[in-house]
């Protein structure tokens, strides 16, 4: 049996068609026998591994999981805790920044130390820590974990250099006052209110160590909001009641309100959700306070409404609906002393998936424009597309039009998050903007239940992204989506009435349908569109013969942007709807549009709105077939069944699998399904489709484990063909300038395809170079017989010229299709063509060609199509992401593999420049949309919401400090109301009262060790590290000791002038008392 199997690979080796034996030496540089060596294409490489390190860097879109919120009202900045262990602070655009807790524990709550440039965290494993935030990436100071004690809730009073936090054990609860770095003076009042969720209320006096009141109220308290004048409080109950109480008298509150209740006729009350928060502000404006809660609405009423928010102003009561469920909301006033009158301006509502500020100012309460894109999961992400360096004039294109789909009635004052700084300037890379928005779904008509095979399609959402493919330069765009469709997309700035042209494919080839030679003539590849079509091919009639979409036939009309131009559809064959499309590439230039899937190849010509090309992948090898393909006994027809879904295809490409769930990469948004153009300083995409129930494998970790194993049979390229499957997908295409065959002298149109058998092959195309003749004569294609082989399924192609330099795909540039006709200005088409010879004349003719498989990379040069180097990235895993990339003004290849490793190799000599364990592949999200772009940059969706960018580039690593934003601002803390004569006479004394007579050590005595446990930082005040080095984190360094030492003097100077405000208060006083008493006699005291 092994002598058969070798006999067998000999042949397959030997096949005819002129395939090249790949080397499989793993060592990078070596070259393959009988082909040119690396001096002679001349190629001075200047990449090393120094020009290379791993980073993260800004975190984009809505915190996934989110659980708590705080701000600063003098810094005015926001931050919000997750699920986790994720912590996102946000100032004014362009102030953006992410840190993450090492234990990953959800964070309960956040407590800021109000301008003073720090934030207090408590996490789910019982851990307080604190957070240094006067630096651009914030660092833990100290950690506090408790032992046998669950944190429960945390206070911390505004200038006090106390935390108090409530704990929660088995036999009791307690509160613990922990001690924080801060030498401010403390706020005068003594009282301390307590409250339990059985309902009791507890008042403390801190000065006499003893318990003023308890009150025991029947219902569960949730919330409890003070007066400013702390004679009143505010308590929300589990019975939808708002309790108030006053100090003097607590026997029973003074009012009980229920907002959303009444009376019923029979004298009861109406049962109400609870209040799960409550908020009673005080206002200069108004003699009413306003009183702002979440829930509390009638169980009748809630049945079929959102979650609510009200604002209660006197008689007034506004119920605001929210789309997601409330998390928190916080109030935020003019003052952070919470013994002055409040006047409140705005409430910031965290949602689940949505974060609102709604203005208190106005009396509709409208909301403000949020300035964040958050929105970027309005439908889930099914594809992104990261694109560098594009054209200067398409970004303000897109953003003007897609300003006027903005929606209007927002609130027209400044964003009040407006905390830190951040220069705009030449390095904008902490910024994201929305650009546009497009739906896929207009192009359709509505399908209907058991309208055909549509309605089958309903439930599953047949109009979701799968990938796209764009053009920045001619601005065509095209959309492949879950139903088997392809959109073609132009944009013009003018709007139009326009018909959408529909073209119907049937791909549907199996290699169990084996063809004799007879039925090939009678059943030619390149059909005559004008001849007669068989059975069940389009326009046949047959149920069959039947896209999953009806495409609307009624001419459309389009508002300015992206607009639908024509739409190809896979028909259903034998009762099965069409496979996944696999891989998708457009060329403006050739007006040719390619797609495949695990059957075929088709090519489409879009000028000529006609199907140039439709094979199935056995027929594109010819004479050139590397493997004996078995025959095996002629298919069954197949009935359709109800509620069959779409049958998995047996190879299906890596990069597929996981884009059929989570979708594309890309720059626009669908809200149905949606395509979202974010914009940084480059141009990034993001392709979004609504939750749906793909047809693809149920575990996807369990196909990831199988292809994994399956490598070992039938990726290698000396595979017998027993152990050989014969279903190939299409797995990358790629048009450009290249030679279609060895003899040619110059080089063509070339379509260059990828299998998941890891083989390349190439189809020369014949295209008319008049463009009268392009618009009339036919383009003619087929195969070369060419064919290249690797491990593994072929992710990327990419061309160099033979001095290194990376060469661009042709394209048309745009011009506006719908623009008023111009006399004085030509209509004909505008080509930009980059022919690998333009410019070599001293490498002479050829070029080379990238080819990167999941297991392997090649150089070969053309077109003597010799492998000049070989490189086996991998052994043991495979890769899900390959592209070729500019970085440091030369190009190299940038790999993601399965195993977390971010790897780079310079071109063309495949050398390894950088291997870094990233991060594990714990989430295949990761591997659905991790992309490389130019500039050292990569992307990917690190949460369902959120859309985490890092760099791979030294230089930018460098640089990254002056990229981001300040999070602290040095600003003055504002003064105190003036309390009058009369309170700063009588309670003069209070504000020299320090609570460390209470709480210090010579009071209280050393806290128990076996209650918590001081863990140091990694970075303290005083030994803290900028994170970049060289002279940016020299500068780093001196500005932080020159903040330090301000901040010394700053302190100083404090304490001196309370210690002169104190003197002259005694002085004075005493002065008052020596006049009192200057004229009475002894016996008159």
């Amino acid at each position: 049996m092994k002598k058969f199997r070798k006999v067998l690979d000999g042949l397959s080796s030997s096949s005819p068609g002129g395939v090249a034996s790949p080397s499989c030496g793993s060592a990078a540089g070596t070259p393959t026998a009988h082909a040119p060596t690396p001096q002679d294409i001349h190629v001075q490489e200047t990449l090393v591994s120094e020009n290379f390190q791993i980073c993260k860097t800004v975190r984009h879109g809505f915190p996934y999981q989110p659980t708590c919120l705080a701000f600063d009202p003098v810094q005015k900045i926001l931050a919000i805790g997750s699920r986790t262990g994720g912590i996102r602070i946000l100032g004014r655009p362009g102030v953006d920044c992410y840190s993450q807790h090492e234990s990953g524990a959800a964070v309960l709550q956040l407590q800021f130390l109000i301008n003073e440039g720090a934030l207090v965290t408590a996490c789910a494993d019982d851990t307080l820590h604190l957070w240094n935030l006067r630096q651009r990436r914030p660092a833990i100071l100290h950690s506090l974990k408790f032992n046998r004690e669950r944190i429960t809730f945390c206070h911390l009073p505004f200038q006090s250099k106390w935390l108090y936090v409530g704990t929660e054990r088995v036999e009791s609860s307690n509160i613990h006052k922990c001690s924080i770095v801060n030498d401010n003076l403390m706020m005068t009042t003594m009282k301390f209110l307590l409250w339990f969720e059985s309902g009791t209320v507890v008042q403390w006096d801190l000065r006499a160590k003893k318990v003023d009141f308890r009150i025991y109220y029947d219902e569960a308290i949730h919330s409890v909001s003070w007066h400013h004048e702390g004679k009143q409080f505010m308590c929300s109950h589990s019975d939808g009641s708002l309790t108030m109480w006053n100090l003097r008298n607590t026997a029973r509150p003074i009012q009980i309100t229920y907002p959303h209740g009444k009376i019923l006729k029979d004298g009861r009350k109406e049962s109400c959700k609870p209040i799960l928060k409550v908020e009673y502000k005080t206002s200069r404006n108004s003699s009413e306070p306003y009183v702002i809660f979440s829930g509390g609405l009638s169980y009748d009423k809630s049945g079929g409404r959102r979650p609510t928010l009200t604002i209660m102003h006197g008689k007034a009561i506004t119920v605001l609906e929210m789309d997601h469920p409330i998390v928190e909301f916080l109030v935020l006033c003019d003052t952070p002393y919470s013994n002055e009158v409040q006047d409140p301006y705005a409430v910031v509502v965290l949602l689940e998936k949505d974060f609102i500020v709604v203005d208190l100012t106005q009396s509709n309460f409208p909301i403000f424009e949020n300035p964040y894109p958050m929105d970027i999961h309005e439908s889930p992400v099914t594809c992104t597309a990261y694109f560098a360096e594009c054209p200067p004039d398409i970004i303000p294109i897109l953003y003007s039009i897609g300003a006027k789909q903005k929606k209007t009635g927002y609130s027209h004052k400044e964003w009040p998050v407006s905390g830190g700084t951040w220069t705009l300037g030449s390095q904008t890379y902490p910024e994201i903007i929305m650009l546009y928005k497009l739906k896929t779904s207009k192009v359709f008509e509505k399908p209907k239940a058991g309208d055909g095979r549509a309605g089958e399609l309903v439930e599953e959402d047949p109009y979701a992204v799968q990938m796209v493919s764009w053009c920045p330069h001619s601005r065509l765009f095209c959309v492949v989506g879950i139903s088997s469709h392809v959109i073609l997309y132009r944009f013009s700035k003018h709007d139009a009435n326009t018909q959408i042209v529909s073209l119907e494919v049937r791909l549907q080839f199996d290699s169990e349908d084996v063809i004799s030679p007879s039925e090939a003539e009678n059943n030619p590849c390149f059909s005559d569109p004008s001849s007669p079509q068989p059975p069940g091919s389009p326009g046949s009639g047959t149920q069959d013969s039947l896209p999953c979409l009806k495409v609307k036939s009624r001419p459309v009309r389009m508002p300015p942007g992206y607009q639908a131009e024509m739409v190809v559809q896979l028909q259903w064959v034998d009762g099965e709807p069409p496979q996944q499309i696999t891989s998708l590439d457009i060329n403006s230039a050739y007006g040719l549009l390619a797609f495949g899937n695990c059957n075929g190849l088709t090519v489409v010509d879009f000028l000529q709105k006609t199907i140039l090309m439709c094979m199935g992948t056995l027929d594109l090898y010819g004479a050139a077939d590397p493997y004996q393909r078995l025959t095996r006994s002629p298919r069954k027809n197949r009935q359709s069944t109800s509620g069959r879904g779409t049958p998995t295809p047996l190879f299906v490409s890596f990069d597929l699998l996981f884009s059929a769930s989570f979708g594309f990469y890309f720059c626009f948004h669908f809200g149905l399904e949606t395509l979202t153009a974010p914009f940084f300083p480059m141009s990034f995409v993001t392709v979004k489709g609504p939750g749906r129930k793909l047809s693809l494998p149920t575990d996807l970790k369990t196909d990831l484990e199988s292809r994994e194993n399956s490598f070992s049979r039938s990726r290698s390229s000396s595979v017998s063909s027993i152990d050989r499957d014969t279903k190939e997908s299409v797995t990358t295409l790629q048009f450009g300038e290249s030679y279609g065959r060895k003899g040619d002298a110059l080089p063509t149109a070339c379509l260059w395809v990828g299998t998941s058998l890891g083989v390349v092959l190439l189809l020369p195309i014949s295209i008319p170079t008049e463009e009268e003749e392009r618009m009339e004569e036919p383009i003619t294609m087929g195969p070369s017989g060419t064919v290249l082989m690797l491990k593994g399924s072929v992710l990327r192609f990419a061309f160099l010229d033979c001095g290194g330099a990376l060469i661009q795909s042709p394209y048309e540039v745009w011009r506006d299709p719908n623009g008023p006709e111009d006399p004085d200005r030509t209509r004909r088409r505008k080509l930009i063509n980059f022919s690998p010879s333009s410019s070599q004349e001293a490498c002479g003719d050829g070029h080379l060609a990238v080819v990167c498989s999941e297991k392997q990379a090649k150089v070969i040069l053309m077109p003597t199509q010799a492998v000049l180097f070989t490189h086996n990235i991998t052994e043991s895993s495979f890769l899900l992401r390959a592209d070729v990339v500019s970085v440091c003004n030369s190009v190299c290849l940038a790999c993601f593999c399965a195993n977390g490793h971010i790897m780079t190799l310079s071109l063309p000599s495949l050398r390894p420049l950088m291997d870094i364990n990233y991060l594990p592949l714990t989430d295949l999200r990761i591997a659905r949309t991790f992309v490389f772009t130019n500039g050292g940059q990569a992307l990917y969706l690190s949460s369902p919401t959120e859309i985490q960018r890092l760099t791979y580039s030294q230089e930018m690593t460098d640089n990254l400090q002056d990229m981001l934003g300040e999070l602290f601002t040095p600003i003055e803390t504002p003064e105190a109301q003036n309390k009058g004569f009369l309170k700063g006479f009588f309670g003069g004394n209070a504000q020299t009262f320090d609570r460390e007579e209470l709480f210090g050590e010579a009071a209280a005595g050393k806290a128990s060790r076996s209650l918590a446990q001081h863990i140091p930082g990694p970075m303290g005040l005083e030994n803290m590290k900028a994170a970049a080095g060289g002279v940016v984190g020299d500068l780093a360094r001196a500005r932080i000791a020159l903040d330090q030492r301000g901040e010394r003097l700053g302190e100083l100077e404090e304490r001196t002038a309370l210690m002169m405000n104190s003197a002259e208060t005694f002085s004075t006083h005493a002065h008052q008392v020596m006049l009192k008493h200057k004229d009475k006699k002894w016996y008159q005291l």
